[in-house]
């Protein structure tokens, strides 16, 4: 009996009321045959539910064509579900590709974390070991994505909270997670308070939402150790001002190098594009933001050893 030829299927965990048109459409632009089923509200309580569903029917063939893409703003309720997913696995002697990118966070912190890393490489200021980093809204979906990243690169990073509290949670299980303490806290409630934040800071990242300042000349100003300066914000009014969206080593000011929202959102878009092909071309196994940065640094390394070739 000939096998079945097995259509590529992506199941979308969402645990937002709606489930995000943005992974939808990279998704089917990555694969244009293949079908997509979404499921939004999702809980850790439901995910066990739809996984059983979708681990069987096809069978350990099908299901190495059947990936799951974990997605929604609550991290703590995406961490929840990933969990649940994984643990459902279990009741088969095979599994399924799981992506989570949740709402962009891991592949765009990813990609801001690379873009930082390479504009210290071509100016000639060394590896991200030992820099003094300055993560604006570190306790934000990217932010503390970069937070993680940057301490898996030893990097001494700095988040910025509005509640003390809430960002020491958050710095708390990055170090545990990581097994140091080089991520630390500071409270930014007014906007008077950003100077003192970034003030000893060789790279800022803002990682707000959209439509937000977080960074203004004056505060640039102050930060006079600063050489690198990324925003992830590409609705006005950006992030950080002065710095366009487009940007991309831009000098804006002596010394000091700006990376715009558009110029990370392109390897981000390249980040999460490359997690989908390379779930899809694997049977099983996790795709997260570690993923995500290898993929996002070796294309910067590429990049780098390029123009060093030339």
């Amino acid at each position: 009996m000939a096998q079945p030829n097995y259509k590529t299927v992506f199941v979308f965990l969402d645990t937002d009321k709606y489930c995000s048109p943005f992974d939808l459409l990279v998704a089917v632009d990555c694969f244009p045959d293949s079908m997509i089923f979404k499921y939004e509200n999702v809980t850790g309580e439901d995910a066990p539910k739809i996984v059983f569903d979708l681990l069987f029917p096809r069978g350990p063939v099908g299901a190495a064509h059947t990936k799951i893409f974990i997605n929604g703003s609550n991290f703590e309720e995406v961490e929840k579900v990933v969990a649940a997913t994984q643990n459902a696995m279990k009741s088969a002697p095979w599994g399924n590709s799981i992506i989570v990118d949740p709402r962009g966070g891991y592949s765009t912190a990813a990609a801001a974390v690379a873009k930082t890393f390479g504009a210290a490489m071509e100016k000639g200021l060394g590896s991200l070991e030992g820099k003094k980093v300055t993560i604006l809204a570190g306790t934000g979906p990217v932010g503390q994505t970069a937070a993680r990243i940057y301490a898996t690169e030893k990097a001494d990073v700095t988040i910025t909270s509005r509640s003390l509290a809430k960002g020491q949670i958050i710095a708390d299980k990055i170090n545990a997670e990581i097994g140091t303490q080089s991520v630390k806290v500071v409270e930014v409630s007014k906007p008077e308070q950003t100077a003192t934040a970034v003030r000893d800071a060789e790279i800022i990242l803002a990682a707000g939402a959209g439509g937000i300042q977080l960074l203004s000349k004056t505060d640039i100003d102050v930060a006079t150790k600063c050489k690198i300066i990324a925003d992830i914000n590409a609705i006005k009014p950006l992030g950080v001002e002065g710095l366009g969206s487009n940007d991309d080593g831009v000098e804006l000011k002596s010394g000091v190098f700006g990376i715009g929202a558009l110029a990370i959102g392109k390897l981000k878009i390249k980040t999460e594009t490359e997690m989908i092909n390379r779930a899809t071309a694997e049977a099983q196994g996790l795709f997260d933001y570690s993923i995500a940065y290898t993929i996002a640094k070796d294309a910067i390394l590429k990049k780098l050893a390029k123009a060093a070739a030339k």
